[in-house]
């Protein structure tokens, strides 16, 4: 089975058209006729369109690379962490020294 598809004539809008025409004009040569002027026009128009397909293409797919990085962020967020047992030892010498401390303090206190 052959499956047909319908193209859509998509219309630029107005304002694209104005844009185009405008330029177009802008850069007319002596002696170009209307028709020329009106097919570079055209031209224009269509490397607007397309420069607006691409960027629009560009935004969403920026769009999915950040909503994926935020899903990746909440699955990490909301996944159970594996915490593994750290025993901490803590060094001898502040130990030492405090008691070093107090035997000077009670030294001090007997010889006084």
């Amino acid at each position: 089975m052959a499956v047909s598809q319908s193209k859509k004539k998509v219309t630029a809008s107005s304002k694209t058209q104005e844009e185009a025409l405008s330029v177009a004009k802008a850069t007319q040569r002596p002696g170009q006729t209307k028709e020329q002027t009106r097919l570079i026009a055209q031209g224009i128009q269509k490397g607007i369109e397309q420069y607006k397909k691409q960027h629009k293409a560009k935004i969403r797919k920026l769009d999915k690379q950040q909503k994926k990085k935020a899903r990746a962020v909440v699955a990490e967020i909301d996944s159970p962490e594996i915490q593994a047992d750290t025993q901490y030892k803590q060094h001898w010498l502040p130990w030492v020294l405090l008691g070093a401390s107090w035997v000077g303090f009670a030294a001090f206190l007997f010889l006084s």
